[in-house]
């Protein structure tokens, strides 16, 4: 996956969403679609009180869009710091216990909503660095990252990671669609 093009002139919704590139080459294309679905989270959970972020839906599920802020800050930095980049797993994430798989969901109750957009926002800001840095150096990790799951070592590339997050992304804005209605009504794609 390298990018050896001029960006295209990005486009903006009226939500504030870059559009998808329509002829950009491969990392181009990737990278639109993973940052309009970022953008797509971030419209969905903009101008929350701490309250609105902490509201859950009846039945069947205790999840809030603060659970999901934190849970994707956490899969940021697990994918581009952890593995694509080989980095240490920076804090709060370095001193949780895999013990408790269920904690960033739950303790996101207990953040403001300043700090759950500052944290991700930090995350996302991370992961553009480390997927920058990779592609411009033509870095091997870039073509492949040691990741241990799914019962060993298996070997991801920067194209699988960044596909990963798309689909993490698409799967969660679902989810904020119908917790953001349940707020305060808004809707939208």
């Amino acid at each position: 996956m390298s990018s050896e093009t001029e960006p295209p002139e990005v486009v903006v919704d009226d939500h504030g969403r870059p559009e998808p590139p329509l002829a950009a080459d491969e990392a181009g294309t990737l990278m639109g679609f993973l940052d309009f679905q970022r953008a797509t989270f971030e419209w969905k959970t903009r101008a929350l009180t701490a309250t609105q972020f902490r509201h859950r839906l009846e039945h069947p599920s205790t999840m809030t869009l603060a659970g999901l802020m934190k849970h994707l800050t956490f899969v940021e930095d697990y994918w581009f710091t952890v593995v694509a980049a080989g980095r240490p797993c920076p804090p709060p994430w370095d001193a949780v216990s895999d013990d408790d798989p269920e904690w960033e969901w739950v303790s996101a109750l207990e953040d403001s909503a300043e700090d759950l957009r500052e944290h991700w926002n930090g995350s996302v800001a991370r992961s553009r660095e480390v997927t920058t840095s990779l592609l411009a150096e033509d870095h091997p990790a870039a073509l492949a990252a040691t990741h241990a799951a799914w019962g060993g070592q298996a070997r991801v590339s920067l194209r699988w990671i960044v596909t990963h997050m798309v689909e993490e992304y698409a799967r969660h804005n679902g989810h904020a669609d119908f917790l953001r209605e349940a707020v305060d009504g808004q809707t939208g794609e």
